[in-house]
Formats: C-alpha cells, structure tokens, sequence
C-alpha cells in the first residue's frame, strides 16, 4: 500500500464520518475500504433508536466494496475522534475477516492524523475465517 492509497482512504473515511447518523452517541465514524483493484468503498455509522440495529462504519464500507463488486480488502482506514486510535469493534473484525487476512492493514486515524496502525492479525489474533468451511 503505497503513500497515495492511503491518502485516498484517509480522505475517503474523513468524508463518510462527517456524514454518519450517530444522535445518541454522537460518536460519529467513517471507514474507507481499499480493494484488490485499488479502489476506495467508504461507509460511515448509522444508529438506531433501537440500539442493536445500527450499523457499524467498517461494516457499511465492506458493503459498499461488495456491491461494487470488490472481493478482498487490501487495507481499510478507520477514523473517530478520540484520545486513543479508534478500531474497529469485535463484530466488525470478523467481518473484516471475512474479505482480509491476517497480513491486511488496519489504520486508526483521527480528523489530522494516523494514530495507529495495525494488522487484522493484530486486532483479531487466531481467527476463524471463510476457509474452515470450504469442502
């Protein structure tokens, strides 16, 4: 992933969270996926007054990479405001997982700047993914 893709996502993810339905927690998030054809899907939070409902920004951005027709994230870019990098919750790992391995980057950044960056492997070490349950 070179210096421009992640320009790109980072610019992609700042504009989704600007965009995020977030007013119960004000918590605003947005996600940029990067896929395996180095184009940029980006998904932002929606909550629900019924709290379970919502949706997460990572798990908006994969989505919007699958109907464009992506198959694999190559890296995703998270940003939220915060003192501490934003990552993505529990649930959202395993759907990461589900179009990531364990080598693909995960970065946390605020409004201005990276504050950390990791792997899926990282955040979701010894994973359970696609290929336990291919015959």
């Amino acid at each position: 992933m070179d210096r421009k893709d992640v320009d790109r996502m980072l610019e992609a993810a700042r504009d989704a969270q600007k965009k995020a339905h977030a007013p119960y927690s004000r918590f605003h998030v947005g996600a940029a996926v990067l896929d395996e054809q180095g184009r940029v899907h980006a998904g932002c939070n929606v909550e629900n007054a019924a709290y379970p409902l919502g949706s997460c920004a990572e798990a908006n951005a994969l989505a919007a990479m699958v109907l464009a027709g992506g198959k694999r994230a190559a890296a995703i870019a998270v940003v939220g405001d915060g003192e501490k990098p934003v990552t993505p919750c529990g649930g959202c790992r395993q759907k990461i997982r589900e179009f990531a391995g364990a080598d693909t980057p995960i970065l946390a950044a605020d409004r201005t700047r990276v504050l950390g960056e990791y792997t899926l492997g990282q955040l979701l070490p010894h994973s359970f993914g696609p290929e336990y349950l291919k015959p």
